[in-house]
């Protein structure tokens, strides 16, 4: 018997969806790139186990919501503030 964890298995077809185009070639095994700002994108690249966070899970299901999984920059699109996404990085990595 198994069980199912949505948050996990969605943040990965986003990955999938998301991990197409030149700008993937450029990512180390074990991180993914993703697109952070509200007017001028600046790209990040961050490990994998973010995937794991519900807050992280959050802004995935907020850039599912406003962007959709059609994202052209080859990136994943995360809709908030540099600041805001940098100060979450700074949470998750602290030990």
């Amino acid at each position: 018997m198994g069980f199912h964890l949505p948050g996990i298995v969605n943040a990965k077809q986003i990955l999938q969806r998301a991990h197409v185009g030149a700008e993937s070639k450029n990512v180390p095994k074990g991180y993914f790139s993703v697109y952070v700002g509200e007017i001028q994108k600046k790209r990040f690249v961050v490990p994998i186990s973010y995937l794991k966070n519900p807050a992280f899970q959050t802004l995935l299901s907020q850039a599912e919501e406003e962007f959709g999984f059609d994202h052209p920059m080859g990136g994943l699109t995360i809709p908030c503030t540099e600041e805001a996404f940098i100060n979450l990085s700074c949470y998750l990595n602290s030990p």
